[in-house]
């Protein structure tokens, strides 16, 4: 399962559930989303996998 944050520009942070902010992500205000999230796209997963955390800016949402 993962945590899933956003900040104020709707960017996008994805970390495994109960994981600390990564330190890139730690200087926004990140809220976490109330609801659980269970399953995930198979880029986000690679992500966490390789780095410990998936972030996206809001403006690359219109480029997948």
């Amino acid at each position: 399962m993962f945590d899933v944050y956003l900040n104020d520009k709707h960017d996008l942070l994805v970390v495994p559930q109960g994981a600390p902010l990564p330190v890139t992500g730690a200087l926004a205000k990140w809220r976490k989303k109330k609801t659980r999230v269970i399953g995930v796209s198979h880029e986000i997963r690679l992500a966490v996998q390789k780095q410990g955390y998936y972030m996206r800016k809001a403006s690359d949402f219109g480029k997948h």
